[in-house]
């Protein structure tokens, strides 16, 4: 049965709205919808993609799985050669590919076009060393990178499958101390519930008793609401970074930073936040008295770090400071005589002064033996020790020792700004405009002629319909432009017109702006 034949009026009458909208539309907002479009793609997409990262190495850098072209297996015991690519690549070369988006990976090298990829998808934007042409597959994977079971579309100790439409929680991402090969986890993202060993539907069953002792209600409606976070999780806002319970394992020794300045108290692995077990674990580092007690200063006179710059004025001057400006500049202050000054007894001079401690003498020696995740506060670096014997165990870990920066492509231009716009940017018009700067003039203006009196005869075409708000159908269109196509006359006027023009002036149009003098 034909279908078009059981169209309800009102929506052929719909249709026929749509289609009429559609065919009064002027080029004024055509352009302006064109160049809203491409403000969206610009804001999801704000970086330019024409080169890979390949040549720059090892990279902090924001990757993509290509799940079409390193699918994983059916089983995951399988054999799996695993890949990523970097931003640029996932859109010039992937872009119609099924894309996993890992975030950022540290010291990473793109493996695409190289033999991690098969050789049916090359990588687009670097060219060829034999042929030194664009397109380039098949060359040598760095040996430096290092993989996890993200790039398989697995996230968090629990394997699950992410998915952005799905996933209605927050997951944080592992600073990474180790591989998987060294018994960590490789930069895994968590589920705070998998961290402190609560199964992900914790919170469905906490709905589910509100909802019995309410008496009723449909639990389903509670299923896209924002999963908060479980008990025994510290908030958003009391951490910066996290190390999981995996690679605090093959890093013990921070295990007793944890409860120190800089470190929240042990989340453990089963249990979280023990609110019981805060004041024994939660270690304060003994300080010297000297600095005790510049804190203690600190914390009467200088309540907050703006008070404290305020201090410095000279509003609230130190006691120490204080005698010395209100002694009278015609009092002299009495000096101690020989006899008044005190004389060092013979085992002060000989009692050396002993070198300021490291940080890590004040930590306790002991910390919790249960498996636990350590939860990074902002500064967290300089509350680390650094003397010699600490030393060599943060040096392969740059990540412990400063803030890390992460690669970014160039921001796309926005065609606003001078210059020549980046491979694949710049709005339609732009692109037209710049094609024409390149076109010999006289060539230039012929086509632009004939375009206005294609746009003509095609608007003329499109008016009926617009004002009785009739459909265009396919036929319609096919007939007008096969009759549209053997219409030499209008060519031949265009032409004429552009020559009239040329002759007016000598040779040359009126418009001398474009005629280069």
């Amino acid at each position: 049965m034909d279908n078009s034949s059981t169209d309800h009026p009102k929506e052929r009458v719909g249709r026929r709205e749509s289609f009429g909208s559609q065919n009064s539309q002027t080029a004024k907002e055509f352009i302006e919808s064109q160049i809203q479009l491409e403000a969206d793609a610009r804001e999801a997409l704000p970086y330019s993609f024409d080169s890979c990262t390949y040549a720059l190495g090892p990279l902090r850098q924001t990757l993509f799985a290509c799940l079409t072209c390193n699918p994983p297996p059916a089983n995951a015991d399988e054999a799996h050669s695993p890949a990523a690519v970097c931003y640029s690549c996932s859109i010039a070369c992937h872009g119609e590919h099924t894309l996993v988006e890992l975030f950022s990976k540290r010291n990473f090298v793109c493996d695409c076009g190289t033999t991690r990829m098969p050789s049916t998808s090359p990588c687009t934007l670097r060219e060829d060393p034999k042929t030194g042409n664009k397109g380039v597959h098949s060359q040598e994977a760095a040996k430096s990178n290092t993989y996890n079971h993200n790039f398989r579309n697995q996230f968090c100790g629990c394997a699950g499958p992410y998915d952005p439409h799905q996933e209605t929680g927050t997951m944080f991402q592992c600073l990474g101390l180790g591989t998987v090969e060294t018994g960590g986890c490789g930069e895994d993202w968590w589920h705070p519930e998998c961290l402190i060993g609560l199964p992900r539907d914790w919170h469905k069953a906490k709905a589910s008793e509100k909802i019995s002792a309410s008496g009723g209600g449909d639990a389903a409606a509670d299923d896209n609401e924002e999963t908060p976070l479980p008990p025994g999780f510290p908030d958003e806002e009391e951490f910066w970074q996290l190390i999981c319970f995996k690679c605090l394992e093959s890093n013990p020794w921070l295990k007793q930073y944890a409860g120190t300045p800089g470190f929240l108290p042990p989340v453990y692995q089963n249990g979280g936040l023990k609110s019981s077990l805060v004041n024994s674990t939660a270690i304060k580092p003994e300080e010297p008295s000297t600095k005790r007690k510049a804190d203690e200063e600190s914390t009467q006179e200088e309540p907050s770090k703006k008070r404290k710059a305020d201090d410095e004025t000279g509003q609230d001057e130190p006691t120490a400071k204080r005698p010395k400006e209100e002694t009278s500049t015609h009092e002299q202050p009495k000096l101690p005589t020989i006899e008044e000054t005190p004389v060092p007894s013979k085992q002060e001079e000989e009692t050396p002064t002993e070198p300021p401690k490291p940080k890590h003498a004040y930590l306790s020696a002991s910390a919790p033996v249960e498996a636990f995740s350590l939860f990074l506060q902002e500064h967290f670096h300089d509350k680390l020790c650094r003397c010699a014997e600490c030393y060599p165990r943060l040096a392969p870990h740059p990540q412990l020792r400063e803030e890390e920066d992460t690669y970014e492509p160039p921001l796309s231009d926005d065609g606003e700004a001078d210059g020549a716009a980046s491979t694949g940017t710049g709005s339609l018009l732009e692109r037209g405009e710049a094609a024409l700067s390149n076109v010999d003039r006289v060539r230039a203006i012929e086509g632009a002629m004939i375009y206005n009196n294609l746009r003509d005869k095609v608007k003329n075409f499109l008016k009926p319909f617009a004002e009785s708000g009739q459909a265009v159908s396919a036929e319609d269109v096919k007939e007008y432009f096969e009759k549209l196509r053997g219409d030499d006359q209008g060519i031949r006027d265009a032409a004429g017109q552009a020559a009239v023009g040329r002759d007016d002036d000598g040779g040359s149009d009126n418009r001398r702006e474009q005629g280069g003098y």
